[in-house]
């Protein structure tokens, strides 16, 4: 296969981006683009003449000639899009999350047989964060103690979805990927609900692991500014991640270490209480290269049905995503005695 030939399924408000990558991308052809909005089409056709557009996505499917599909839909429609792209004989690339229960996941896994499914956790293709994770396996930090992160922003308001399944795959995505793919043992979450009944704008969840790792995770698309962060406490070291900054990585030498007192026979005296000293040493900017995330997933969608090689963005971690993320659209539900809206959604 010399390229791919792709057709896009949704051009809304991710699709644009999607667009312009699969346009620029020399290693395929895209022969498609499908949106029920005739407005959303227009928009295409004016940039993109060449293209062919459609208003249903099944025309795409039908298409001998396609060999994979990109899905940029409303949640809500993922699962019954990525069935059909696979009944049809396609690899699929569907932006997050893939699903809304771990049993719809295990659905699409039962009928993805060859075929390559990768979701667009988008950020696990950033280059701060493929950095951080070699920090984390050089120990440069030590075992970590916690992760915060928190994900703000005024606007872009859902009603298909709450903030919680909007953005909380970027940081559960993050999470599991640093924390080597293994699933929280506990997830909590409580929200706070303003704009819309039954939809949550303002999230606030912990994971916690066996070993005592920790994390909290803040969401929220109700927040004077907007704010993407991520700060990693670790025994040795600490490093704050802003994809705001110019800097988007810092590694602070920063801690409390724990000090042993002399005892009474002059030698460190297990029975004596040890001594907390603070820590402040030098802060290391790191210089990572950062090409756009987005061209290197569609970059790494190809070589996965180029070469059959697994994705990193696959169906293992996206079970494992969506068991997160499940786990929290319970715990939500729970404070009001409802079932999860975004799991029936």
């Amino acid at each position: 296969m010399t390229s791919v030939a792709i057709g896009l399924i949704g051009c809304g408000y991710w699709g644009p981006n999607l667009l312009r990558n699969l346009v620029a991308n020399h290693r395929c052809r895209l022969k498609w683009v499908a949106d029920r909005d005739r407005a959303r089409r227009d928009f295409v056709t004016e940039r993109h003449p060449d293209l062919k557009t459609s208003a249903e996505a099944a025309v795409v499917l039908d298409d001998p000639v396609v060999d994979a599909v990109v899905i940029a839909t409303p949640a809500s429609t993922h699962v019954d899009l990525t069935l059909a792209a696979l009944a049809a004989g396609k690899h699929v690339l569907v932006e997050k999350p893939l699903a809304m229960s771990v049993a719809d996941v295990d659905r699409i896994a039962a009928a993805a047989g060859d075929r390559v499914v990768m979701v667009g956790h988008t950020f696990l293709y950033n280059g701060a964060v493929r950095y951080i994770k070699s920090v984390m396996e050089r120990q440069e930090l030590g075992d970590i103690y916690y992760v915060t992160s928190e994900r703000r922003n005024l606007g872009q308001v859902r009603s298909d979805v709450n903030v919680w399944w909007n953005l909380a795959p970027h940081d559960v995505s993050i999470l599991l990927y640093l924390f080597g793919h293994r699933v929280p043992n506990a997830v909590s979450a409580h929200g706070l609900i303003h704009l819309q009944a039954g939809v949550e704008d303002v999230v606030f969840a912990n994971l916690t692991w066996p070993e005592g790792r920790g994390a909290h995770i803040h969401v929220s698309w109700l927040d004077p500014e907007r704010s993407r962060r991520v700060a990693l406490v670790g025994s040795r070291k600490m490093l704050l991640y802003d994809d705001a900054a110019d800097y988007k990585v810092r590694i602070l030498d920063k801690g409390v270490d724990v000090v042993p007192r002399i005892g009474e026979r002059m030698d460190y005296d297990d029975a004596v209480a040890p001594r907390f000293v603070q820590r402040s040493g030098a802060t290391v900017l790191p210089e990572i290269e950062m090409g756009e995330p987005l061209r290197v997933e569609i970059d790494h969608f190809i070589d996965c049905i180029v070469t059959g090689a697994p994705p990193l963005t696959g169906l293992d971690h996206a079970r494992a995503v969506t068991c997160v993320l499940e786990q929290g659209a319970w715990s939500l539900a729970s404070a009001t005695g409802r079932a999860p809206r975004s799991v029936h959604a």
